[in-house]
C-alpha cells in the first residue's frame, strides 16, 4: 500500500541488505525511495549522499549508520532502512560495522511538521531498547510501524521531564559541597545538515543528564527548527555545554556561564563525560575555584580541537565572508577595465559625472563600485575572524582594526593581526566579572568602547608601520620572481589549490592570491596579478582532469561519477575546484594525488608563461581579462590532461582498492 503520509513505508524497507560495500548498500536503499516516488533522480541523490559523507562519517557507532542529506532531488522527508547482516563501514567512532543503516532523505524546502518527525527519529536511536526491536523485527510492515511511532517499544518514549527540564523550584548547586537541589545544565547541539546529529546529541545529553542526576535543557539548532532557551532559564543553570559543528546562533547569551564547547559528536559519543565535566565546571565556579578545562566563557576558541585546528576554523571563516567581496569587487573592476580601459582608475567620480549613453561612464561606474566593494575586503575578513572566535561583540573592534589596517598601509596581513587581536581581547574581556549594575551595557558600550580602543592603539602605533613594512616586501618580492622561483611559486600554490580540494589550504592560497591583488588597489603589480593567473589555473583543473577521465575511459567509473564528470567540465571552467570532491570522496588515494599532480603542473606553467589575471574569480569566463591567452589556456590543458591521464593510470592498476573505497567499474591495465 503507497502510503504518502507516513515517513517510512513497508516497500522501504530492507531486512536483508546483500550489498556489502557501502556505495552499493546506499545505491540499493536510494532505488527503493526512486520505485516509491520519493526521489526524482537517483544519481543525484547519491551524489548529495556522497557529499555529505564525505564531510564527515556518518557512523553513529553501536552498529547504526545514517547516511543523510538535504536535496533537491527529494520529494518529500522519507527514510529507508536496511538491515546488514555483515555490517557496513560507516567510519564509526568505535570501528563496528553498521548493522542498521537509516538512509534520511529531507527535500530543500522540508516543512517543519516533516522535520519534526525526522527529529524525533533521531532521538529514537539512541535508545538500545528501539534498536533491539529493530535487530530483531522479522516483518517490514513491523519495522515501518515502529519507526513511525505505531508500534513503541515501552522503553522508546522520550527522557521525563525531569530528565528533559529543569524544574521551577529547584535551585543552583550549592557552593559547599555540591549537595542540596539538582544541578541545572543549559546545551546547544547544533550539525551542519541538522537533520540527525542535532537531535542525536541533544537526546544522550537528556539521558546522561537523568543518570547524573542532573537537569537539562537542550536548545536544538536544526533542521526543524529552534526553540531558544528562555533567559531565566539560562541565568538559573550552573554549567552550559554546547555540542556543535557549526556556530551557535548568540552565543553571546552565556557569557560568565562555566563552559564545554565540543563537536557534535562528542555529544552523541560521549555525553556521559561531558555532563560530567560540565558539573565539575559548575562545582569549580561555585565554590571559586579554577575551571576545568573546556570550561569558560562561550566562544569558538574553547573548543576541544587542537589549537591549529581552531586557528584554520577562525581564519577560514573570516575567509568565507570576504569572497563574495573579492568575487563581486574584482569582476566588476576586471569589466570596468575590459570597458574602459586601464586608464579607468583615474576617472573622476561618477556621482554627477554619468552620462547613459558614454561607454567611459559605465566602465567608470563598474570601476568604482567594483573598488567599494574592494574597500570592505580587510575589515570584513578582520571582523569575522574576530566573530569566529567572541561571536558578535568581537565584530566591531574587528571590523575597525581591518579599516585601520588599510589606512596605514598594513593590508592582508594586518587585517589577520587585527582580527585574531579583537577576537581574544574580547573573549577575554566578556569573561570578566562585573558589577549587575553594569552587566546590561557591557556588550553595547562598555566593550565596543574598550575594545575599539585597544585595537586601534595596537594598529595605529605598534603593529601597524611593522607590518606594512613586510607587505610592502612582499608585494617587491612578487615583482622580483623571475625564472625558476616564479615557476616554483606556481608549483606550490598549484599544490596548494589542489590538496583539499576547496578546503582550508586550497583557501590558504586563494586568499594569498587575491590578498595581494588587492593590497595592490586598482593599479595591481605584474607579480599579483601572475600569482592570480596561476592560483585559478591551478584551482580549475581538478574538476576538468576528471571530467576528461571519465569521458576517456568511462568503464574505470560508476554510473554516478560519470554523471558528475558532466556536471565537473562546467565547474572546472568556472573555477569551482569543489566539482572533484565527489571523485575525492570515493577514491582519494588515486584522485588527490593525480589532482595535485595536474594543478602543479598548471601553476608552474603560468609563472613560466608569464601570463596575468586582474580578475581574483571568473575561470574561463574571465579569459578577455587574461595576459597571454592562448598560453594561460595551454597551461590549462596540460594540467587537465595530466591529472586526466594519472588518475586512469592509478585506477587501472591492479590490487585492492583503498578503505571503503569500491572497486566497482574498475578494469585491468591496458584493457
Amino acid at each position: 500500500m503507497h502510503d504518502s503520509g507516513r515517513l517510512i513505508t513497508p516497500p522501504l524497507v530492507d531486512l536483508y541488505l546483500a550489498p556489502e560495500e557501502k556505495a552499493e548498500a546506499l545505491r540499493s536503499l536510494a532505488q527503493r525511495l526512486l520505485a516509491e516516488g520519493r526521489i526524482t533522480d537517483l544519481d543525484g541523490f547519491l551524489a548529495d549522499v556522497a557529499a555529505r559523507e564525505a564531510q564527515a562519517p556518518t557512523g553513529m557507532g553501536e552498529g547504526i549508520g545514517i547516511p543523510h542529506c538535504r536535496s533537491a532531488h527529494v520529494t518529500r522527508p522519507s527514510l529507508a532502512f536496511g538491515r546488514s547482516a555483515r555490517g557496513l563501514d560507516f567510519d564509526a567512532p568505535d570501528g563496528r560495522p553498521a548493522d542498521l543503516v537509516f538512509m534520511i532523505a529531507a527535500p530543500d524546502g522540508a516543512d517543519d511538521d516533516h522535520l519534526r518527525i525526522l527529529a524525533a527519529l533521531a532521538r529514537r536511536l539512541m535508545d538500545p531498547e528501539f534498536t533491539g526491536a529493530l535487530r530483531a523485527a522479522t516483518d517490514p510492515t513491523a519495522v515501518a510501524a515502529l519507526v513511525n511511532g505505531e508500534d513503541t517499544p515501552t522503553a522508546t518514549a522520550p527522557a521525563t521531564a525531569a530528565a528533559a527540564a529543569p524544574a521551577a523550584d529547584s535551585a543552583p548547586v550549592t557552593a559547599a559541597t555540591g549537595a542540596g537541589p539538582r544541578p541545572r545544565l543549559v546545551a546547544v547541539t547544533s550539525c551542519p545538515t541538522g537533520i540527525a546529529h542535532t537531535y542525536m546529541a541533544a537526546q544522550a545529553l537528556e539521558q546522561a543528564a537523568a543518570r547524573a542526576g542532573a537537569e537539562i535543557q537542550v536548545e536544538t539548532q536544526g533542521s526543524a527548527g529552534s526553540t531558544p532557551l528562555a533567559p531565566e532559564v539560562i541565568a538559573a543553570a550552573d554549567a552550559v555545554i554546547l555540542a556543535h559543528d557549526v556556530e551557535v546562533r548568540d552565543r553571546g547569551r552565556f557569557a560568565g556561564k562555566p563552559t564545554v564547547d565540543v563537536g557534535v559528536k562528542a555529544g552523541v559519543n560521549r555525553a556521559d563525560d561531558l555532563v560530567a565535566r560540565a558539573l565539575a565546571a559548575a562545582r569549580a565556579g561555585a565554590q571559586g575555584g579554577p575551571e576545568p578545562a573546556g570550561a569558560g566563557a562561550p566562544a569558538a576558541g574553547r573548543r576541544e580541537d587542537h589549537w591549529g585546528s581552531r586557528l584554520r576554523q577562525y581564519l577560514m571563516t573570516g575567509v568565507s565572508y570576504m569572497i563574495p567581496f573579492v568575487a563581486a569587487g574584482g569582476l566588476l573592476i576586471a569589466l570596468g577595465f575590459a570597458i574602459g580601459g586601464y586608464e579607468i582608475s583615474s576617472a573622476p567620480s561618477v556621482v554627477g559625472h554619468f552620462d547613459w549613453t558614454s561607454q567611459q561612464s559605465w566602465a567608470a561606474m563598474l570601476f568604482q563600485a567594483g573598488a567599494a566593494a574592494f574597500a570592505f575586503l580587510v575589515p570584513i575578513l578582520s571582523g569575522y575572524i574576530a566573530y569566529a572566535i567572541a561571536d558578535r561583540p568581537a565584530l566591531t573592534p574587528g571590523i575597525v582594526g581591518g579599516a585601520i589596517s588599510v589606512t596605514v598601509g598594513a593590508g592582508f596581513l594586518g587585517g589577520l593581526v587585527s582580527g585574531l587581536a579583537s577576537g581574544f581581547l574580547v573573549l577575554w574581556m566578556v569573561r570578566w566579572r562585573v558589577p549587575k549594575a553594569i552587566r546590561g551595557i557591557m556588550p553595547v558600550v562598555v566593550i565596543p568602547l574598550l575594545s575599539v580602543a585597544a585595537v586601534g592603539f595596537l594598529m595605529f602605533v605598534v603593529m601597524g608601520s611593522p607590518i606594512a613594512s613586510v607587505m610592502s616586501g612582499l608585494t617587491d618580492w612578487l615583482n622580483g620572481l623571475s625564472g625558476t622561483n616564479a615557476i616554483l611559486l606556481g608549483v606550490l600554490l598549484g599544490a596548494m589549490m589542489a590538496f583539499d580540494l576547496g578546503g582550508p589550504l586550497n583557501k590558504v592560497a586563494y586568499t594569498f592570491a587575491a590578498g595581494a591583488l588587492t593590497t595592490a588597489g586598482s593599479t595591481p603589480d605584474a607579480g599579483s596579478l601572475k600569482v592570480m593567473a596561476a592560483v585559478m589555473a591551478a584551482g580549475m583543473t581538478p574538476p576538468l582532469g576528471m571530467a576528461l577521465a571519465t569521458t576517456l575511459r568511462a568503464r574505470l567509473f560508476t554510473r554516478e561519477e560519470r554523471e558528475n564528470g558532466k556536471a565537473a567540465w562546467v565547474l572546472g571552467a568556472s573555477f569551482i575546484t569543489e566539482g572533484a570532491i565527489p571523485f575525492a570522496a570515493a577514491d582519494p588515494l588515486r584522485v588527490i594525488p593525480a589532482a595535485i599532480a595536474g594543478s602543479m603542473t598548471a601553476g608552474g606553467l603560468v609563472m613560466a608563461f608569464g601570463s596575468t589575471l586582474r580578475a581574483p574569480h571568473g575561470g574561463i569566463w574571465v579569459l578577455p581579462l587574461i595576459g597571454d591567452p592562448v598560453l594561460y589556456v595551454l597551461a590549462i590543458a596540460a594540467g587537465t590532461l595530466v591529472t586526466a591521464v594519472l588518475v586512469l593510470v592509478l585506477k587501472g592498476i591492479r590490487g585492492k582498492a583503498p578503505a571503503g573505497v569500491p572497486e566497482r567499474g574498475s578494469v585491468p591495465a591496458g584493457v
